[in-house]
C-alpha cells in the first residue's frame, strides 16, 4: 500500500528551500548532490510561487451581493 504524501504548507516549503540554499552555499557538497538539491530547490520555489499567486488571487477577490467572487478594485 502506497503512503499518501502530505502536502506541505507554504512555510514548510520555504523552510526546506532555505535549508537547501544554505547547504548549497556552504560549498561542501558533491556536485551530483548539489544538482539534486538544486532541482529540489527549484521545485520548492515553484510550489511557493504558486501558493503566493493563489493567495493573492483570493485576497484580491471579494464576495458580491449574490455571494459570487469578483475582482476587488479600489476606485480613486
Amino acid at each position: 500500500m502506497a503512503k499518501e504524501e502530505k502536502e506541505l504548507t507554504f512555510e514548510e516549503n520555504l523552510e526546506k528551500l532555505e535549508s537547501i540554499v544554505k547547504n548549497l552555499e556552504s560549498g561542501n557538497i558533491p556536485l551530483d548532490d548539489a544538482i539534486t538539491n538544486f532541482n529540489e530547490a527549484m521545485l520548492l520555489a515553484k510550489k511557493c510561487d504558486e501558493k503566493l499567486k493563489n493567495a493573492e488571487e483570493k485576497v484580491n477577490s471579494i464576495l458580491n451581493k449574490d455571494g459570487k467572487l469578483e475582482e476587488f478594485n479600489l476606485e480613486d
